[in-house]
């Protein structure tokens, strides 16, 4: 098989060795994967890798079954899949535990769904799993036009939370209003935690999804309401940041810490078999939707990396497999 691997600060589309699924695994034939800022980390050197997952760089992909490993009965040769991996997603094969896969939803592309896994379980996990998110509350989402900000739109308009932005643009603000978001601020012009009361009638937002980090916590804590929780999820924003005590105390604040791709096989199944039970229906019935903003050949990743770092885009930049 093919995969991109990394020389001399190069990307490049080379020879590499034919993988065999182990026990519990599914062999795809991967049509299509698709960008995370995850990957252009664990470029620079700054997230490897968890212990025994594959060192290329790829965190979904889609594709047909063509062998399974022993243990696995769902899966047979031939069939359409989606899966979330801890790595590999940048090659013509990929190996991945059989749960973490699901079948493709009726009437999408492998592009399309290749936009899925990630982002989705992302969203699903740290709004539903780890924020408790309950019907009626409100969510702000920081990176709103980002993969993981517009399924997260669609996934509370869905299940009955407004949910509000922060972007980097005006026309991002319009695109993710479209969307399903009820309102949301362009980073460059204006303050979030100056609309939050606004936008909550001085109520404060329930829960915050932030991959931001360090430069906007003090902001998210002041924006939050009592009980509210923040959820971080990035660090684009820095390592570090003052932290009023006195706030987390009197609204009586939870702040989560959140990954996915280092959580147990078993976890990430769970995750995935709820977004089965839960989301799928709902992208088969077109109420929620992949967002790809750029479909691209597997071989032009450098560009890719570079249109992701452009912060430009709206949803997935995705790579296609010949």
């Amino acid at each position: 098989m093919k995969a991109i691997q990394q020389k001399d600060g190069q990307l490049i589309w080379a020879d590499q060795e034919d993988l065999i699924p182990g026990i519990g695994e599914i062999l795809i034939a991967n049509r299509a994967t698709a960008v995370n800022r995850a990957d252009l980390m664990q470029r620079k050197g700054a997230y490897p890798p968890p212990p025994g997952a594959s060192p290329i760089m790829g965190l979904e992909c889609a594709g047909e079954v063509i062998a399974v490993g022993e243990g696995v009965a769902r899966y047979k040769a031939g069939d359409s899949v989606c899966a979330l991996l801890s790595g590999g997603g940048y090659a013509e094969q990929v190996c991945v535990p059989a749960g973490q896969a699901l079948p493709m939803p009726s009437g999408l592309s492998f592009e399309q769904a290749a936009a899925l896994p990630e982002v989705y379980a992302t969203a699903y996990l740290n709004l539903f799993g780890e924020a408790q998110l309950q019907r009626t509350e409100t969510v702000l989402l920081h990176a709103g036009a980002s993969g993981v900000g517009t399924a997260a739109i669609q996934l509370c308009k869905a299940f009955g939370s407004d949910c509000y932005v922060t972007v980097g643009s005006d026309d991002k603000v319009s695109r993710c209003i479209e969307l399903g978001a009820k309102g949301g601020c362009n980073r460059h012009s204006a303050k979030f935690v100056e609309l939050v009361p606004q936008w909550t009638n001085q109520q404060g937002i329930n829960v915050i999804l932030d991959p931001v980090g360090g430069a906007y916590l003090a902001d998210n804590v002041a924006s939050l309401a009592l009980e509210g929780r923040l959820v971080l999820i990035g660090l684009m924003g820095g390592l570090s940041a003052d932290l009023s005590l006195g706030l987390l105390l009197m609204k009586r604040l939870h702040i989560v810490g959140s990954t996915l791709r280092a959580r147990t096989i078993a976890a990430k199944s769970r995750v995935m078999s709820n977004l089965e039970q839960q989301v799928w229906p709902k992208l088969e019935s077109g109420e929620i939707k992949p967002m790809v903003d750029t479909v691209m050949p597997i071989q032009d990743i450098e560009k890719a990396h570079a249109l992701i770092e452009s912060d430009v885009t709206f949803g997935k930049v995705v790579l296609s497999i010949a």
